[in-house]
């Protein structure tokens, strides 16, 4: 299969999920007030994407057996979508930023509306809060879709546990990220927390629940999910570090991010661990001097990357991500899977590693 995740795949995930927030939204109408407005910024964030999650959750099923109600697969699959875009507005809070796929974050869209109103109190203060909220609203929606899928009751049941977990391992990883950035840099090994907090941030979050959750949905073993994870740990770390990459070296104009903002947010990411493990003295000095500076120019942004490509880092970020290619693709061989989900899986590695967005 050349591309388990191409337009067709995608926009039958974005149909989906077009339709049942359209549907959602609709019934916002009965709260009166501006409750709408939640529903029109949860259809503009939920337009595109890569659809990675919904991917893997559907190759998980394809993994064990054909899906017998399609549509009905394809709307449990898109509520991870639901569940990630949930997530990306509260990043977006925490992490103060202006842009998400190259449209204003949410908070900041809620901010120019108080603005543009003309309404009491910090505009500020009011878009963090509205994003909090629709964060939170498609959430529920991300698990009412889920349960509202069609498909039989007997497969979400044994779905559910691991979405569960899925929610459950997200957000305390995301809580050991935020603690990452608060500490002193030299306080914590960051060899050692960096991987912890990619774990449950991303390699369950990303690739392994989402695997699982598909493959349960169709009554796959324990064997079944045992092999899924021993793929799914090691691609979720190299998507993770190719997203640390393009996080400062990515074009903005593709990334839909800013260049250089994992610096301006202080990220503690596999390619700063690096460049603070080998860079010189100096160059880690300036290096860290730099990390959490929300007012980097273009010309700081530079300089931290001349840091992390001269380290070396940039380097053994790239081996990285090759190493755990590598075996991710070996844990399939042999697996308990069939031989068209086993094929989709080595493309969507590949695919995982080498884009550039």
């Amino acid at each position: 299969m050349d591309d388990p995740i191409g337009a067709p795949f995608r926009e039958a995930v974005g149909g989906a999920l077009q339709s049942f927030v359209a549907e959602r939204s609709a019934g916002l109408a009965r709260f009166g007030g501006q409750a709408p407005l939640l529903g029109e910024l949860a259809a503009a964030f939920t337009a595109g994407g890569k659809r990675i999650r919904p991917a893997f959750c559907w190759w998980g099923h394809q993994a064990v057996a054909e899906a017998a109600d399609a549509k009905a697969l394809l709307r449990a699959c898109a509520s991870l979508d639901l569940l990630h875009v949930s997530a990306l507005v509260h990043d977006d809070v925490m992490d103060a930023s202006d842009v998400r796929r190259g449209v204003p974050a949410a908070h900041r869209q809620f901010e120019a509306w108080h603005a543009e109103h003309a309404l009491l109190g910090s505009a500020e203060a009011f878009g963090r809060a509205g994003a909090i909220l629709l964060g939170d609203l498609l959430l529920v929606w991300s698990m009412e879709l889920f349960t509202a899928s069609g498909l039989p009751g007997q497969a979400l049941r044994r779905g559910l546990p691991l979405l569960d977990a899925m929610r459950t391992e997200v957000t305390c990883g995301q809580f050991l990220d935020v603690v990452a950035q608060a500490e002193p840099i030299g306080a914590v090994d960051l060899m050692d927390v960096v991987p912890r907090v990619v774990e449950y941030k991303t390699s369950r979050y990303t690739v392994i629940r989402p695997l699982q959750i598909g493959a349960a949905l169709a009554g796959g073993s324990e064997p079944v999910l045992a092999a899924l994870a021993g793929y799914g740990s090691p691609l979720g770390r190299a998507f993770q570090f190719r997203d640390d990459v393009l996080g400062v070296f990515g074009e903005p104009g593709v990334t839909g991010k800013p260049a250089g903002d994992d610096l301006r947010e202080g990220k503690r990411t596999v390619l700063v661990a690096h460049a603070l493990e080998l860079a010189s003295e100096t160059a880690k000095e300036r290096l860290t001097g730099l990390l959490g500076n929300a007012e980097l120019d273009a010309a700081d942004v530079a300089t931290a990357q001349e840091i992390i490509v001269a380290s070396g880092a940039l380097a053994a970020t790239e081996q990285r991500i090759a190493d755990d290619l590598d075996r991710a693709l070996a844990a399939l061989s042999g697996a308990p899977l069939r031989d068209e989900a086993v094929n989709a899986l080595r493309r969507l590695a590949e695919l995982s590693t080498s884009r550039a967005a």
